[in-house]
């Protein structure tokens, strides 16, 4: 397992759980992890590095967790020295890498999305900007770890943004705002079969009632009652399975996990974005859920046969991920400071933790990160899994750590709908 985070912690976690899996290691993980798993302090980036590692640890499968790790090509390089790899080639995470990228795929596969530019200059961005209109949506074109979208009512604050992203030599993609909630889908694919996963909903926006910048998450929930039957498989019609077939016509097959975050407008259900990789924290939430051992599917999209696996189970809870943050986050986040009360919160009845940005320094668990980690609360309904969560997360103390009251909150109120046209696929 590749990767530092909270999403790593969950797939280890899950990979754990699964009896056919005779053994897990991750590089390099955090202070969590290293207490489920064997870590390997190496960069996770290097495609070098990596080959090396799991020819050493004799690997039957590396599942790659975070972005960088796949623009850097270690996918590739795994591929090359004939190791299976649950992750895309450097080419096909183009259509994370690259938002320019991922909209030329969008067209050619007839994925219905937001009307975007592509700007290069301050004119050309005033331009886009004025064309759509309020609320502006600029974002940065290439990799920005979650953070780097804009979505403002200010037109200074907008245009500011993008001269950032044109200063650090690169370009924005401008959009239309899309209205109506949001969803996020993970579709498993090997290059050419489509598996969904459960939808659910993160929280980007640092404080409560969607207020503050953008963040990589703080928290998410799943299943999602609110959205309409028929949601998913039109998704895997009009998007996943389109884009796939798109990407294999290029010759960049995409085999890996396809993040399809979704928009429920009022004209319909529109493309926000794609990742290459599992989400951030929708992942913790998902996976808690999975009945369904993972190991054996990720093998499979791996090499090529997700068209001869079983239909994935699901537990009939509802999961909800709390994201626990550090002082000061997402700006410049204090960290080093002591995480006291893990064992206390892994104590209540249906929540675990997971770690994030944490490492061990004399014994003892210090923050080392912007997200520290998410307490995930399983629950009979929406309800219980909230009061779980954030049962968990108030015996934890951070000093200055900061998270989210509201998390699911409007879906449990019975305040979040959809009644736009998607809801005629039922």
């Amino acid at each position: 397992m590749l990767g530092p985070g909270g999403r790593e912690h969950a797939i280890v976690r899950a990979l754990l759980a699964d009896p056919f899996v005779r053994e897990v290691h991750a590089a390099p993980g955090n202070a969590g992890i290293a207490a489920d798993v064997r870590t390997h302090d190496v960069d996770a980036g290097s495609p070098g590095v990596v080959v090396e590692l799991a020819r050493s640890l004799g690997s039957d499968l590396v599942v790659i967790g975070p972005e960088a790790p796949l623009a850097a090509g270690v996918a590739d390089a795994l591929l090359d020295a004939g190791i299976p790899v649950f992750g895309p080639t450097r080419a096909a995470a183009q259509l994370e890498a690259s938002k320019a990228f991922a909209k030329q795929v969008m067209a050619a596969a007839g994925v219905p999305t937001a009307m975007a530019r592509v700007a290069a200059t301050d004119e050309e961005a005033g331009e886009a900007l004025c064309t759509f209109g309020a609320p502006y949506v600029v974002k940065d074109d290439g990799l920005a770890a979650g953070k780097g979208v804009v979505v403002t009512d200010d037109l200074d604050e907008a245009r500011a943004h993008a001269s950032e992203c044109f200063r650090a030599g690169g370009t924005v993609v401008i959009e239309e705002y899309l209205d109506g909630p949001e969803v996020s889908l993970f579709v498993l694919s090997d290059g050419r079969t489509v598996v969904p996963l459960a939808p659910a909903q993160d929280f980007k926006r640092i404080h409560d009632g969607d207020q503050g910048p953008n963040t990589g998450g703080m928290g998410a929930y799943s299943p999602l009652e609110w959205v309409p039957a028929g949601l998913v498989e039109e998704v895997l019609t009009r998007v996943a399975q389109p884009v796939i077939d798109e990407m294999a016509h290029r010759g960049t097959p995409f085999a890996g996990v396809l993040y399809v975050g979704l928009a429920l407008t009022s004209r319909g259900m529109r493309v926000i974005e794609f990742n290459a990789r599992f989400g951030d924290p929708e992942t913790q939430a998902v996976l808690a859920r999975l009945t369904t051992p993972l190991g054996g599917v990720l093998l499979a999209a791996a090499k090529g046969t997700l068209d001869q696996i079983d239909p994935l189970n699901w537990s009939p809870k509802t999961a909800v991920a709390v994201v626990l943050a550090s002082e000061n986050y997402p700006d410049a986040p204090v960290i080093g400071r002591r995480v006291r009360g893990l064992r206390k919160a892994a104590k209540v009845d249906g929540a675990h933790v997971l770690h994030a940005g944490t490492a061990e320094r004399d014994g003892k668990v210090v923050s080392s990160g912007g997200r520290v980690l998410a307490v995930v609360g399983l629950g009979d309904s929406l309800e219980d899994a909230r009061s779980t969560a954030y049962e968990g997360l108030a015996l934890i103390d951070l000093e200055g750590g900061q998270y989210r009251t509201d998390i699911a909150l409007k879906a449990a109120r019975a305040e979040v709908s959809f009644t736009g046209p998607a809801a005629a696929t039922a």
